[in-house]
C-alpha cells in the first residue's frame, strides 16, 4: 500500500542510484537505432548549481528522457569547462592564504596545484546535477582539458594557423591590470556611475589665439592622444583639417584629421584621438595611419612614454596630476558631470584598460561566413526564431578574436621561439625543434588559449575527434543545443564556425534558446538583492519534481520566468494530486491487466478517458518536436489534473462500487489509464512516476518505451457525449459560484428547450449530474420561468435555477454591486498612476507591466459581475 502522503526526499537517492548503475543513461554506438544528441553546455568546473542550471537541465533531460523512450540512441554529452580565469583565481586564492604565490611556485607545480584541487573540488556541479534527475551519459564525461580534448585543441591551433586563419597581431584588448591578461567581452561588467566630463582646448598651431575643444572623461589618456578628429563636413572645421594642434603637457604635435567617426551633434564635434587605449580610436587610427602610444604598463601604471613625472602613477594620480596643470594652463573650458558605462573585470573588479598589446588572434571575420550561410539557408534554425538576429548581427560585425590569455591554467599555445624571435608553430615540442633545427634554442609561447577557443570544439571533440572512432560519424551533428541567449555570440557562433570548418557541416540541427529565470516581481536575481533561489534549497522543500515541472511550465519561448514560490507549491501539488489519484486506484483495485486491450472497451465512459489520452499525447508530441515545453507541461497537467482526476475519477465512483462486467472493465481501463499517465509524465517528473510505477508492476519507467496510439482508440462519439456532461456540469457550478450559492445547498434544476441530445444526455447521466452539480432533482419546464430564477444556456438549452430560497437576493445583489464599485475604484487609481509621466519614466518595466496586469484582470472580474449582478436583477 502507498503511503498517505508523498515525500520525495524518501525516493529520489534511491531511484536515482537505481538508473545510474543500470546503464540506462548510455548510449550505443553500435546499435541501428536513429541515434539522437544533445551536448550539455559545459558548466564551469568551479560552479555551483543556479536556477539559470537548472532549467537548461531540466529542459535537456526531458528532451533525453523522450526520445530515449521514442526508440532513438540518445547521447546526452556531459562535461565541464576548465574555466580559466575562474580557476585559476580559486586556487591563487587559496595561495594566498598559505602565504605563498604562484609566481614563487613556479608554472609546473602551480599547474599540478589546480589539477589536485581539480580531482578534489571540482566535481561539485556534477553531483548537483544528479539530484535534479538529470540522464546524461556519465560514463562518457568529458573535461576541456583532459588528454583527449587537449589533443584536439592543438590540432585545430596549427592547422588554423597553417591556413592563414591564425596569426599574432598587435591590437587593442580588455586588459584586467589586476590578473595581467586580457580578457574576453563577456568577463566584462559595464556599469553604469556619475562620472565628470573635462572639456579640454587644445591650442591649434600657428594661431595664438584659436582652439579646438574635445571632451573626455578619461583625461589622463591626452598623455597619449596622436590626432584630432573632425567629421570631414563639418563646416567649422573644414579650414583646419591637415593642420595639427599642441598638445598640452605631452609637448607634442598632432593632426586634426578628417573622419567620420567624430559627430558635429555631439558635444564640439571634435573628439581626441587615443588609438592605444580606445576601442573607437583604435579604428580611426588604423584608418588615418596615426602612431599609437601605449601610455601604461601592465598594472596600468603610467610607462616611458609620457613625461617623466608621469611615469609611475596610477590612472587615477595620472588624472589629478593632469587637471591641476591643465587649470595652470587656463585650458580646461568646462566641467560637467554625468552618467556613463565604466567597463569593470567581473573576475578582479578593477576598471578594465583598452590596452594594445601582441595577441594571437583567430581570423572569425572569414569563418562567419559559412556560418551565417547556415542559419540562412535553414540547416541550422533557431527556437524562437527571433534570436537569428542576435547571432547574424554578431557574425556580420566580427572583429578578429584574441584568443591568447596571459594566465597558467588552460591550453598552452603550442608556439616556440627560437632567439632570433623566429615563430614555430607545431603540434608537439619535438615537432617545433626540428622544424627549427637541431641544436637550436627553442622557448614556448607562455600564454595560454581563451577558454572559449576549446569550448568551441565541444560538438565534436567530445567524440573522438581527431582520433578515427566511429562516436564522430554516429553522434555528428547534434540534434538540437538548449543553451541561455548570453552565450549566442561567444559560444554558438564559434561552434558553428569551428564545426563547419573542420567537420564540414553545422553541429546541430536546432538551438533552442531558454529565457532568464527571475524573481517573482521580474527582478533579475543577485546576491546583492537577496532575491537569489537555490535550486537545491528548493530541490530539499518542494522536492526535484515540483521545480522542473514548474520551470517547464513557464518556459514559454522568448519569455522570462518568473518564479515564485506560489507556482512550486502548485507544481508540488500537483504532484500531491497524482499520488493520491495512484492511492485512490490502489484502494479501488483499479490495476493493470495483463492482456487489457483498450481498443476493446465498450463502455462511453472508458472510450471517451482513451480517447482523450491519444488526444493528449498527440498534442504533447507536437508541442515538444517545436520546443514549447510550457505547452507540453500545460497539456500533461490538465489531462491528469483535470481530465482524468477531476472528471473521469469522479465520473466512474458510482461504477467501482459494482461487481458487473462494467466495473471490471472501468477498474481495468483506470489501472491502464494511470499507467500510461506514469509514462507520458515521466520525462517531466521522473522520481514520483517511477516511483509509483514500481509499486503494482515493479516496472522501469527509465527503459519503458513511449506509447503509440492507434486510431482504433479514437472514439469521436463518446468524445462528444462526454464534452456535453462536462460543459453541463461546469455551466452549473459556474453559475452557483458567481451567485454565492453554498457548496452544500442542493437546489432544482429547471431544462427547457432541451433538443434530443441534450434529451439523452440527461436520461443517461441523470445521477451523476445531480452528484457533481449539487442539485436536488432536474425537471423539464413548459411554462413560465419561477419568480427569483437565474438563467444560463448550455448550447441551445436554458438551464433554469430557482435560487430565492437558497440566497438572500437583495444582499446578494449588494454584495455584487460593492465588490463592482470596489474594483472600479481600483482601476481609477491605477489608471491615475500610468497617466503619470514621472511614475512611468521613474518606474521599473515589472512595476509597469504589473499595474497593467491588475487592472486586466479588475477588469475582467468586473464583466462577470456584472453579468451576474444583471442575472439577479431580472432574477
Amino acid at each position: 500500500m502507498l503511503d498517505k502522503t508523498f515525500d520525495p526526499k524518501k525516493i529520489e537517492e534511491k531511484h536515482y542510484k537505481d538508473w545510474e548503475s543500470s546503464g540506462a543513461f548510455a548510449c550505443d554506438p553500435a546499435s541501428d537505432k536513429q541515434p539522437f544528441t544533445i551536448m550539455m553546455p559545459p558548466p564551469n568546473v568551479t560552479g555551483s548549481l543556479h536556477i539559470g542550471h537548472a532549467l537548461n537541465h531540466t529542459l535537456q533531460d526531458i528532451l533525453t528522457r523522450y526520445h530515449r523512450m521514442k526508440g532513438r540512441d540518445a547521447l546526452w554529452q556531459p562535461g565541464t569547462d576548465h574555466a580559466g580565469i575562474a580557476t585559476q583565481m580559486v586556487v591563487e586564492r587559496a595561495l594566498g592564504e598559505e602565504g605563498k604565490s604562484r609566481r614563487e611556485m613556479g608554472r609546473k607545480d602551480f599547474v599540478k596545484r589546480v589539477w589536485e584541487w581539480k580531482e578534489e573540488s571540482g566535481g561539485t556541479i556534477v553531483e548537483q546535477l544528479r539530484r535534479l534527475g538529470t540522464t546524461p551519459d556519465w560514463e562518457r564525461e568529458r573535461f576541456t582539458m583532459d588528454e583527449g580534448l587537449s589533443k584536439a585543441v592543438i590540432k585545430v591551433f596549427v592547422q588554423l594557423h597553417k591556413e592563414g586563419l591564425i596569426y599574432r597581431d598587435k591590437r587593442l584588448v580588455n586588459w584586467d591590470p589586476k590578473l595581467q591578461t586580457a580578457v574576453s567581452d563577456l568577463e566584462v561588467e559595464q556599469k553604469e556611475q556619475k562620472n565628470k566630463m573635462w572639456h579640454i582646448r587644445y591650442p591649434v598651431e600657428g594661431e595664438t589665439a584659436e582652439f579646438i575643444t574635445v571632451a573626455t572623461t578619461r583625461p589622463e589618456t591626452m598623455l597619449g592622444d596622436t590626432a584630432v578628429a573632425v567629421h570631414p563636413d563639418d563646416e567649422r572645421y573644414k579650414h583646419m583639417i591637415g593642420k595639427s594642434v599642441a598638445l598640452p603637457i605631452a609637448d607634442r604635435m598632432i593632426s586634426i584629421v578628417a573622419d567620420e567617426h567624430a559627430d558635429p551633434e555631439q558635444g564640439s564635434g571634435a573628439v581626441k584621438i587615443t588609438p592605444a587605449h580606445d576601442f573607437n580610436d583604435f579604428e580611426v587610427g588604423k584608418r588615418n595611419d596615426l602612431p599609437m602610444i601605449n601610455i601604461f604598463d601592465t598594472q596600468a601604471k603610467i610607462n616611458e612614454n609620457a613625461p617623466k613625472e608621469y611615469q609611475g602613477l596610477t590612472r587615477e594620480e595620472a588624472r589629478k596630476k593632469v587637471l591641476a596643470e591643465l587649470e595652470d594652463m587656463d585650458l580646461l573650458a568646462e566641467v560637467e558631470t554625468i552618467k556613463n558605462a565604466v567597463p569593470y573585470s567581473q573576475r578582479s573588479g578593477v576598471v578594465i584598460e583598452p590596452y594594445l598589446t601582441d595577441q594571437w588572434y583567430v581570423d572569425t571575420p572569414t569563418l562567419a561566413k559559412p556560418a551565417l550561410e547556415a542559419v540562412r539557408s535553414g540547416k541550422t534554425s533557431f527556437h524562437p526564431k527571433q534570436y537569428e538576429n542576435m547571432y547574424f548581427d554578431w557574425l556580420e560585425n566580427q572583429l578578429p578574436w584574441c584568443i591568447s590569455r596571459q594566465l597558467w591554467w588552460g591550453h598552452q599555445i603550442p608556439v616556440w621561439y627560437d632567439e632570433e624571435k623566429n615563430v614555430y608553430v607545431a603540434e608537439s615540442e619535438e615537432e617545433a625543434q626540428a622544424e627549427a633545427g637541431a641544436g637550436v634554442k627553442l622557448t614556448r609561447d607562455e600564454d595560454v588559449l581563451d577558454t572559449w577557443f576549446s569550448s568551441a570544439l565541444w560538438p565534436f571533440s567530445t567524440l573522438g575527434w581527431p582520433e578515427d572512432v566511429p562516436e564522430v560519424e554516429r553522434y555528428y551533428p547534434g540534434d538540437v543545443l538548449v543553451t541561455g541567449f548570453d552565450i549566442i555570440t561567444f559560444w554558438v557562433s564559434r561552434m558553428m564556425m569551428m564545426g563547419i570548418h573542420f567537420m564540414g557541416e553545422a553541429p546541430f540541427k536546432d538551438v533552442y534558446i531558454h529565457a532568464l529565470v527571475r524573481d517573482s516581481s521580474g527582478q533579475k536575481m543577485s546576491k546583492s538583492k537577496g532575491n537569489v533561489m537555490d535550486p537545491l534549497e528548493l530541490i530539499d522543500q518542494y522536492g526535484a519534481d515540483a521545480l522542473r515541472f514548474t520551470l517547464t511550465a513557464m518556459a514559454a519561448q522568448g519569455r522570462d520566468i518568473k518564479l515564485s514560490e506560489d507556482r512550486l507549491k502548485g507544481y508540488r501539488n500537483f504532484a500531491t494530486k497524482l499520488w493520491n489519484a495512484a492511492r485512490y486506484c490502489e484502494m479501488n483495485e483499479c490495476k493493470v491487466v495483463d492482456g487489457f486491450d483498450p481498443g476493446a472497451v465498450e463502455d462511453t465512459l472508458n472510450k471517451w478517458i482513451i480517447s482523450s489520452l491519444r488526444d493528449a499525447n498527440v498534442a504533447l508530441e507536437e508541442a515538444l518536436g517545436s520546443y514549447k515545453f510550457n505547452e507540453a507541461a500545460a497539456v500533461i497537467y490538465q489531462f491528469v489534473w483535470g481530465t482524468f482526476c477531476d472528471w473521469y475519477l469522479e465520473f466512474s465512483k458510482p461504477v467501482l462500487g459494482g461487481k458487473d462486467a462494467l466495473a471490471d472493465e472501468t477498474r481495468a481501463t483506470t489501472g491502464w489509464m494511470l499507467e500510461q499517465i506514469f509514462i507520458l509524465l515521466n520525462p517531466f517528473m521522473p522520481f514520483i512516476t517511477e516511483e509509483l510505477a514500481a509499486k503494482p508492476k515493479n516496472a522501469k519507467l527509465i527503459v519503458s518505451s513511449w506509447p503509440d496510439y492507434g486510431p482504433e482508440l479514437q472514439h469521436a462519439d463518446a468524445t462528444v457525449k462526454i464534452e456535453w456532461l462536462i460543459r453541463f456540469i461546469s455551466e452549473i457550478r459556474s453559475v452557483r459560484a458567481d451567485m454565492n450559492v453554498p457548496a452544500a445547498a442542493k437546489i432544482k434544476l429547471l431544462v427547457k428547450d432541451a433538443c434530443d441530445h441534450t434529451q439523452e444526455g440527461l436520461k443517461a447521466y441523470d445521477a451523476i449530474i445531480r452528484q457533481m452539480a449539487r442539485l436536488e432533482s432536474i425537471e423539464m419546464l413548459e411554462g413560465d420561468v419561477p419568480k427569483g430564477s437565474i438563467q444560463t444556456l448550455v448550447d441551445q438549452t436554458m438551464l433554469i435555477m430557482p435560487i430565492a430560497d437558497i440566497i438572500d437576493l437583495d444582499k446578494e445583489r449588494a454584495r455584487l454591486s460593492a465588490a463592482i464599485d470596489k474594483l472600479a475604484d481600483d482601476i481609477k487609481k491605477i489608471e491615475q498612476k500610468l497617466g503619470n509621466e514621472q511614475f512611468i519614466s521613474n518606474a521599473p518595466e515589472e512595476i509597469i507591466e504589473e499595474q497593467n496586469k491588475r487592472k486586466d484582470e479588475a477588469e475582467k472580474t468586473i464583466g462577470k459581475l456584472s453579468q451576474a449582478l444583471k442575472q439577479l436583477e431580472a432574477a
